[in-house]
């Protein structure tokens, strides 16, 4: 018999919470289907592991002595699968913005024998994901309460300030600026009280508070094409405020993009990397990605018009944004 590890943890979440229901929740499936997979587990094993009515779950006592087992057989398990990987470096991106797309392509290039994983989720998501070893790095935006919430087991350094620029509609005429105030501002965002806010949406939060801005609430459509589609469908007149990765594409199209007159946003991801030992790859590609940020001048941005700004909560160096 081959044991399913994946039941192996089904019956220690059972076994921690005592209660279908709540070990349900946790696990993500519903609770028919979690007492289905429990009696193939003891099928499998040939002999009850808990005892379980319509109140209560109680462990047999096998149930007892194969929970200690299965708890060091899952965590022999985790530490296999977190043994480093010297030929590989998991990476997400933000959708298909192009900070983590730039680094990614020129690691290939350079480490061509080096495989990079990629993923793509929002700047929370990525944390959580790289302190439980599912990724090598993070490409995010590292506010205080990140740092309060995990104050210790990774390491970042500011990689870029990516600046914002407002996306006319097509048939605008073209020119380098505009004022904030001159149309309303739509964002690609999800906003504040919906299921899918998040660090950017606070972001924007931030920036509404700070100008007095009525921002529209786009929702968050995703990759450029499904924006540029959203942008194109639209009737009313408005400027887009959109990331410099997608405001040049937004040019390819034939439609404008000026710089806000009163300030300019910027956006500051950051690199972040956990503590301890690490893969040559993983050394390699955040090296790489510190040079490429130097090259492009990522950390330099135009400062024609208006002064940059990021929201008070931001982790910066003053002296980045200084005249």
């Amino acid at each position: 018999m081959d044991l399913d590890l994946r039941l192996v943890r089904y019956f220690v979440t059972v076994a921690e919470e005592l209660h279908f229901g709540r070990a349900a929740v946790r696990l993500f499936i519903s609770q028919p289907a979690l007492s289905k997979q429990i009696r193939k587990l003891e099928d499998d094993l040939g002999g009850r592991l808990l005892l379980r009515d319509s109140r209560h779950v109680a462990l047999t006592p096998r149930g007892e002595h194969f929970l200690e087992q299965a708890r060091q057989l899952l965590a022999l398990a985790d530490r296999m699968q977190r043994e480093p990987q010297p030929d590989r470096v998991r990476i997400a991106h933000i959708f298909s913005l192009d900070s983590g797309r730039v680094i990614a392509d020129a690691f290939r290039e350079r480490f061509s024998e080096v495989r990079v994983v990629e993923s793509s989720m929002d700047s929370t998501r990525q944390l959580a994901a790289l302190l439980a070893d599912q990724l090598d790095v993070a490409i995010i935006r590292v506010t205080a309460p990140m740092r309060t919430d995990h104050p210790t087991g990774w390491r970042h350094t500011l990689l870029r300030l990516e600046p914002f620029w407002l996306v006319g509609r097509p048939g605008d005429s073209p020119r380098p600026s505009a004022s904030l105030h001159e149309r309303p501002i739509e964002v690609f965002g999800d906003p504040p009280g919906s299921a899918l806010y998040n660090t950017h949406g606070r972001y924007l939060s931030s920036l509404e508070q700070h100008t007095g801005l009525a921002l529209r609430w786009l929702g968050n459509p995703g990759t450029f094409d499904h924006c540029h589609a959203a942008l194109t469908r639209a009737r009313a007149q408005a400027y887009v405020l959109e990331f410099d990765s997608y405001a040049h594409r937004y040019v390819d199209k034939g439609i404008p993009i000026h710089q806000p007159e009163e300030l300019r946003p910027v956006y500051p991801w950051s690199l972040a990397w956990r503590d301890g030992e690490q893969s040559e790859a993983v050394q390699q590609f955040v090296r790489l990605a510190q040079e490429t940020a130097e090259r492009h001048r990522w950390l330099q941005p135009e400062r024609d018009g208006g002064p940059l700004w990021v929201p008070p909560e931001d982790l910066l160096d003053a002296a980045a944004l200084a005249p």
